[in-house]
């Protein structure tokens, strides 16, 4: 498309919490700017001081809610439905693409308000979602006014469908390929004298399975008395190392969150990156990103990562749930430096796809499909638009 759009992208979760979906809108967005695209975002903020991405507007402070086996911070009411319409009269958008509008959140309220070329993205992967129940009779209706539907993966587009019997497009999440894959300093083998493995994440969450690879990082110790493990990512590292053994602490050192720049540096100093989520993924960005950089990937044997590793292809995979399993393939892969650069290879060779080069092109061809026979996006009257979605 040779035209310049006017983007208006909604993001549901608070913007200043690190997560998968606010990654994708902030790449997606400043790769759309890049190519001479007009964005603008709306995301619930908690700290309107911190916001440093220009294309950025604040919907509010969002409010902790149970979600999906995590806490989610989302946005939803009378004076947030208020700014999302003062929003959208505002930015003359040829297309507006609202993430997760399946739950209550700004999405949603977006999605109430709009008329148009509307862009709905899917990223959750649960049968069941409670958040549903209190606003259903609303979801669905509203899932309906949507020109197009994407899902980031397989297991997505099974939920979108089993929930509001739709059918959406599979468009996983994009990475920034070239920035992950060019500077590593040595071979991921290199330095086994002294192994160093990693993890990054929310680590206090359960689900993402931290506390399953501390207690494999036990045994992996007794073959590796070197072995080092770097955590990256938010949490209260003392209230984790607490509940750890001072053989096993020892070994642990913790980065907290990091920029762009530092996480490229942590995955390009890893033997071999470790993925214990015992679920509530839909897609395994972090895999993508690691292989990207040319770090072997170790994985739970859940569906979203068995999608990306190709069902062991591009990188090795454990028993989920299974601290046993987890450590016999990691002393596995350490002793074996040939199979570490063939894994590392591999993965450079599979991140290719998920580069935002070609996201971003598939998510552009969903946005011309949506334009097609309609005006732009404009602000429906309150009643119109209730007497649509009820």
């Amino acid at each position: 498309m040779s035209k310049k759009l006017r983007i208006g992208m909604v993001c549901p979760y608070g913007w200043d919490i690190p997560g998968g979906v606010q990654s994708h809108i902030r790449e997606l967005a400043n790769h759309f700017v890049n190519q001479g695209h007009y964005v603008s975002v709306i995301a619930p903020v908690s700290d309107e001081d911190s916001v440093k991405d220009s294309w950025l507007i604040s919907a509010g402070r969002p409010i902790p809610i149970p979600f999906n086996g995590s806490v989610a911070r989302v946005l939803f009411g009378p004076i947030a439905s208020a700014r999302v319409r003062t929003w959208i009269s505002n930015g003359d958008f040829d297309v507006l693409h609202m993430h997760e509008p399946g739950i209550p959140s700004v999405s949603l309220l977006a999605c109430f308000a709009a008329e148009g070329p509307l862009v709905g993205t899917f990223h959750a992967s649960t049968p069941r979602l409670r958040a549903i129940a209190a606003v259903g009779p609303l979801i669905e209706p509203m899932i309906e006014k949507l020109s197009a539907r994407i899902a980031v993966s397989e297991m997505a587009h099974d939920t979108l469908k089993n929930l509001y019997g739709t059918e959406a497009v599979v468009i996983p999440n994009g990475i920034d390929y070239a920035k992950l894959s060019v500077g590593r300093i040595s071979n991921a083998s290199e330095h086994l004298d002294r192994p160093t493995i990693g993890f990054l994440g929310r680590f206090e969450e359960d689900r993402k399975g931290l506390p399953l690879l501390l207690e494999a990082l036990a045994i992996v110790i007794q073959s590796f008395p070197d072995v080092e493990l770097i955590v990256a990512g938010p949490g209260d590292s003392q209230r984790v190392m607490n509940k750890v053994d001072s053989s096993v602490s020892s070994h642990v050192k913790f980065l907290g969150r990091l920029s762009d720049d530092e996480k490229v540096s942590f995955f390009h100093n890893l033997n071999a990156y470790i993925a214990p989520n015992t679920g509530g993924e839909s897609f395994g960005i972090i895999l993508a990103e690691s292989m990207a950089s040319g770090t072997p990937v170790i994985a739970s044997d859940i569906h979203a990562f068995k999608a990306v590793l190709e069902g062991g292809k591009n990188g090795i995979h454990f028993e989920s749930d299974n601290a046993q399993d987890l450590a016999k393939k990691i002393i596995e892969l350490l002793r074996a430096p040939v199979r570490i650069d063939e894994f590392a290879e591999k993965g450079l060779s599979a991140a290719r796809a998920y580069d935002w080069n070609n996201i971003a092109s598939a998510i552009m061809s969903v946005y011309e499909m949506a334009l097609v026979g309609n005006n732009k996006v404009s602000v429906g009257t309150e009643n119109a638009t209730w007497k649509r979605g009820r």
